[in-house]
């Protein structure tokens, strides 16, 4: 049912480190362009190990959460089903707080990475390559299952990360090679990358940049740019923010928590950006 503006709701961003979330400036714009007076959108740390005591101290005025490292695969045993996107990557980053009392729990960073590629013209490679192995990688990997006809090359930094991805892509029916982290400069040369690895740890690639890039989709968003991003865009070609994913993921999420749609995507990306800005 769709929320009214008199509904008294609350919602919020959990993580650890979490203080520099943009989720709450989005999910309030948003609130507040569509006219739910009422509703609330806070940030909490919680680690692994505080999680199950937060959600007992939860109410019936709750309607969602967000969820961001580490908790996105330490939350699925607290909920009472998952989506088959969710599922098929053990991470959840959105909790929904149904009307009947259950807790449903799914993954908008997937649709949400599709639909940032879509927005800048990227929705089909013939081959991909993924930096990193981590939560985010294996989300990248399941957008990239819908957009990819060929195959995905993984630079991992470790043989058991490595593993862990073919697995995700036996789940997928993706094509999957892994690659030592090594050899991570070749990764540049693919019709689109993907980097899912901590600020700082692709820094050192930017000098390999080739002269003609095709697209780079960095998830990161602060610091902005990356200093791979920056050197990319230096040759005019696409790249794809981690803002663009926030947003689009936000949305989808601000949708599903108050059933209303569509949530305000330009307003809630305005309002990021201005947030960074500030910074």
């Amino acid at each position: 049912m769709p929320a009214r503006a008199t509904d008294r709701r609350r919602a919020a961003v959990l993580g650890s480190p979490i203080a520099h979330s943009l989720s709450p400036v989005l999910h309030r714009t948003a609130y507040a362009e569509l006219g739910l007076e009422g509703w609330t959108y806070d940030r909490f740390d919680v680690d692994e190990q505080a999680l199950p005591g937060f959600f007992e101290t939860l109410g019936d005025d709750w309607a969602g959460l967000s969820l961001t490292m580490p908790l996105k695969r330490a939350v699925i045993p607290l909920l009472d089903g998952i989506s088959d996107s969710a599922a098929a990557v053990d991470a959840v980053n959105t909790v929904v707080f149904t009307e009947d009392g259950r807790l449903t729990g799914d993954n908008t960073d997937i649709p949400g990475m599709v639909a940032a590629l879509r927005e800048h013209g990227i929705d089909k490679v013939d081959t991909a390559a993924i930096l990193g192995a981590g939560a985010t990688a294996s989300s990248a990997l399941a957008a990239l299952s819908r957009i990819c006809t060929g195959e995905v090359v993984v630079y991992v930094r470790s043989a058991a990360r490595g593993t862990e991805m073919r697995q995700w892509a036996e789940r997928l029916d993706v094509t999957v090679r892994i690659a030592d982290w090594a050899d991570a400069e070749q990764a540049l040369h693919a019709p689109l990358v993907v980097t899912t690895t901590p600020a700082g740890v692709t820094d050192s690639l930017a000098r390999a940049v080739p002269e003609r890039p095709a697209a780079l989709f960095d998830v990161l968003y602060d610091p902005w740019p990356t200093v791979l991003a920056a050197r990319w865009s230096a040759y005019g070609d696409a790249v794809v923010g981690g803002l663009d994913l926030l947003v689009h993921q936000a949305v989808l999420q601000v949708e599903q928590m108050t059933g209303r749609s569509p949530a305000p995507l330009d307003a809630m990306r305005k309002a990021g950006e201005r947030a960074l800005a500030a910074r």
